[in-house]
């Protein structure tokens, strides 16, 4: 049971799934109980997962009081999620989609990511943790996919007080290069090793949208990772593209991925350089570029790093306007959910002030449409981008 604090109860009246420490005058249960959440008077407004360590001290499964949160209830939540993808325009194009986004489907603190016959499952809290093999074994059920690799490794689970767990927990494949096909090109996938879940699905309809812009272009793809929107540059009928990755292993992973595609090997230039470093010396030896794509890694998870992080994106913003061409475009973004999209574009403009460019935003970037956004829960809208034309 949690009661709030009186007063306490306005987020959860407007559908807030989160429960913060600061709202709770007492509460009690162990890590993953389902819990009623009581308001001042006394009124249950919620069933939630209880989470005793967490700064969100619960995260609600239902609204609807009435509910039990059971097997039946995660099989039907699993299930809306997945017909929801299955009705997406990019299911045609892909067969590597996000099947299941957390709070936004339903299932806080979940995750999970389809790459062909693999799936890719995160538990991130204690309430999906505490439900952990019935929801595997509904995963299976569901989808028809006999394999599931676990990367319950982020850091967010230390915040929860759980232990980080990865591995085949269904199944067993050789999984560390996942073929999977994105709007007619094809990629390896590393699940077990690579960032996230081992691709970036989010940035799915943002690399169709670099491809077709490429046509003709000297393209510069900062912070590469496996490639993702280097070939689909090239795929557009890029003149060049400068790839550059600190990552000695992602960087093979997109060299295999280029291989993979009918397209010039000598179409991609993949450089192993800290990007900063590199962009610098590019400056210094006057380079310019049509395209320049830069999608570094999360620089702020959470509000209290973001004065640290828009120095970090102001800078390599900076260096990218004195390396773009007059008339070139920048596509530039930032996953971090502690810096928001007016703080972002905040920061691109003064970093465009002092490179003395001008630009304009002529479109923007969010996350692919199988990262759905609650409009109750809009932390989950984490990824933002900017596409520019700098003015002639």
């Amino acid at each position: 049971m949690i009661h709030l604090k009186k007063g306490r109860e306005k987020s959860l009246k407007r559908r807030h799934p989160w429960i913060f420490s600061g709202a709770v005058e007492k509460a009690a249960g162990k890590a993953g109980d389902t819990v009623e959440v009581r308001d001042g008077s006394g009124q249950t407004l919620a069933l939630a997962a209880y989470s005793p360590q967490s700064q969100i001290r619960a995260r609600v499964w239902s609204f609807d009081v009435g509910d039990s949160i059971d097997r039946k209830f995660f099989q039907k939540r699993i299930q809306t999620a997945l017909e929801m993808r299955e009705r997406l325009p990019s299911a045609k194009h892909t067969n590597a989609m996000r099947l299941i986004h957390g709070e936004s489907d339903g299932l806080p603190g979940l995750v999970v990511d389809r790459y062909a016959d693999v799936l890719v499952a995160q538990f991130l809290a204690a309430g999906v943790e505490r439900w952990r093999e019935e929801i595997l074994d509904l995963l299976v059920e569901i989808t028809g996919c006999e394999a599931v690799f676990e990367r319950s490794d982020a850091e967010v689970r230390k915040l929860e007080g759980l232990q980080p767990r990865t591995g085949f927990v269904r199944g067993n494949r050789n999984a560390s290069r996942c073929p999977i096909i994105e709007h007619g090109l094809n990629f390896r996938v590393d699940v077990e090793q690579g960032q996230k879940t081992g691709f970036f699905l989010d940035q799915r309809e943002n690399r169709q949208r670099v491809r077709a812009l490429a046509a003709g272009r000297e393209v510069l793809d900062g912070f590469c990772y496996t490639g993702g929107f280097a070939i689909a540059a090239l795929a557009g009928g890029a003149k060049h593209v400068s790839a550059i990755e600190s990552s000695a292993d992602a960087i093979q992973i997109a060299k295999e991925n280029l291989a993979a595609n009918p397209l010039a090997a000598g179409g991609i230039e993949f450089v192993q350089a800290d990007v900063f470093k590199y962009l610098r010396l590019l400056r210094d030896k006057g380079s310019r570029y049509d395209l320049i794509v830069l999608d570094p890694p999360k620089l702020a998870p959470t509000a209290a790093h973001a004065k640290n992080a828009a120095r970090a994106y102001k800078d390599v913003n900076l260096l990218a306007f004195k390396l773009l061409a007059p008339g070139g475009l920048l596509a530039t973004f930032s996953c971090s959910g502690g810096v928001s999209a007016e703080l972002f574009q905040s920061i691109v403009a003064g970093a465009a002030l002092d490179a003395g460019a001008e630009a304009k935003i002529i479109e923007r970037f969010t996350a692919a449409a199988d990262h759905p956004v609650a409009l109750e829960f809009p932390e989950g809208e984490y990824l933002k981008g900017l596409l520019l034309l700098r003015s002639l």
